[in-house]
């Protein structure tokens, strides 16, 4: 494709977040139940006469614009692999939260690496993308999949679970949370208790295809919530809020600072966001759904913009 090609990929909220020990290699294995949701950034690749990369949308100036960001490493490790020039120009329009523990950096990657595999034309095969997204990092290779899954290794192997619809609103905080940091409290706090080898709780994967927010509600857990609680107090007032507005459950969403309200029904989702908005308490929401697909091309093409 000589125009360009543009890529919709959705954030994603763990269900369910068990957590390792620490490894050896410093990674922590992990039980992680992925649900994509219909909060998605667009990236826009072209041809250009070197590598840039340029974003828009809320927090666009928090973004890396150079070659360490995800979307331009993804760029670089397929044409490195395709024997190509990575001569691309990189946009990303962003809506999912940065550094909100909603994957938004994974995603990116994710998208991209489908843009430049459509761009080039390489049709490389969804197994041989699935490793490179590995390579990424431990989320990408859920962002382009989407749907459900149960993430296991370091989050990156991942299986297909069932999922029924389910309502969804985001309190955005001020500022991010660095998810190497979040770990490291993480081992801090277990320093002193063996932690369990992590496990997918059987009643969370049957609530999930049930499509029953009560039962989802009741088995939502995030082993990262009490380091990320611990670094940003204030995030225990925003879950306060969110649930005495009416949601059913609320976690932090991966290692924060985002936190993730379950709510029964769009009209609850307005009610809660509406609360939380006017509790002082967080800087903006977003409401969505789940399960949502993953990266996919758009057509057309809106590589003029």
């Amino acid at each position: 494709m000589s125009g360009g090609v543009t890529v919709r990929v959705p954030a994603k909220v763990n269900v369910q977040l068990a957590v390792g020990a620490a490894r050896p290699d410093g990674f922590h294995d992990l039980a992680n139940v992925f649900l994509a949701v219909s909060l998605y950034d667009e990236v826009t690749v072209t041809p250009a006469e070197a590598l840039t990369v340029t974003c828009s949308g809320p927090d666009a100036d928090q973004v890396p614009l150079d070659r360490t960001n995800l979307a331009a490493r993804a760029a670089q490790i397929l044409a490195s692999r395709a024997g190509l020039s990575d001569s691309v120009h990189l946009h990303i329009a962003k809506n999912i939260p940065v550094a909100g523990g909603m994957a938004g950096g994974s995603a990116d990657g994710a998208a991209a690496l489908l843009a430049c595999d459509a761009l080039w034309g390489l049709g490389t095969p969804v197994e041989d993308l699935l490793a490179i997204c590995a390579e990424l990092g431990s989320d990408v290779p859920f962002s382009l999949v989407g749907g459900a899954a149960l993430g296991t290794g370091r989050g990156e192997l991942l299986t297909p679970v069932e999922a029924g619809t389910f309502h969804w609103v985001f309190a955005v905080a001020d500022g991010g949370l660095s998810t190497p940091a979040v770990f490291r409290e993480f081992d801090r706090l277990a320093a002193d208790r063996e932690v369990p080898v992590p496990q997918a709780s059987p009643a969370l994967l049957a609530a999930l295809a049930s499509g029953d927010p009560d039962a989802l509600a009741a088995t939502l857990a995030n082993d990262l919530q009490p380091a990320a609680l611990s670094l940003r107090p204030q995030l225990a007032r925003t879950l306060d809020a969110g649930t005495s507005a009416g949601a059913l459950a609320g976690l932090v969403s991966g290692s924060g600072p985002t936190t993730a309200f379950l709510v029964r029904d769009p009209e609850s989702a307005l009610k809660v966001a509406a609360a939380l908005e006017a509790s002082g308490t967080c800087r903006t929401t977003r409401v969505a759904t789940s399960p949502a697909e993953g990266a996919t091309v758009l057509r057309p093409t809106t590589a003029s913009r």
